[in-house]
């Protein structure tokens, strides 16, 4: 009776590790010509230094690789994505740049990324609304 409780209780544990370990897969999300909105005009270092910022308060490690060019990295528990954020004065975009661990196979990618990114886009609206 004990060995058919352990066998049970194995079993389900790896029916809950082949569900998390196959999640979903989705279209890899990209962030387009979205606009720069603030209640002034603001300088590319404004637009790049409020991008950073976003980022940060998502723990994304951001760095800046040439004015107009930020690559936000995200590493939690062992997977990690990074996008480039491409920007000028008046709009700016997200786009998948490399992943680790999330299955990306050239069109999709597990379904987090796309969270990650949404997050992303989001905080960098609130932002430019705070300029």
């Amino acid at each position: 009776m004990r060995f058919t409780r352990f066998r049970n209780v194995v079993g389900a544990v790896g029916a809950v590790a082949l569900i998390v370990g196959c999640a979903p897969l989705a279209p890899v999300r990209n962030v387009e010509s979205q606009p720069v909105s603030a209640s002034r005009p603001l300088t590319l270092d404004e637009v790049g230094n409020a991008i950073v910022r976003a980022g940060a308060t998502l723990n994304l490690r951001m760095e800046k690789v040439e004015p107009g060019l930020i690559t936000a990295t995200y590493a939690p528990r062992g997977t990690s994505a990074t996008m480039e954020v491409k920007y000028d004065t008046r709009q700016y975009s997200i786009a998948y740049k490399d992943s680790r661990g999330l299955n990306y196979d050239g069109r999709q990618i597990h379904r987090i990324y796309n969270n990650w990114v949404q997050n992303l886009d989001d905080r960098i609206r609130v932002q430019f609304s705070t300029l």
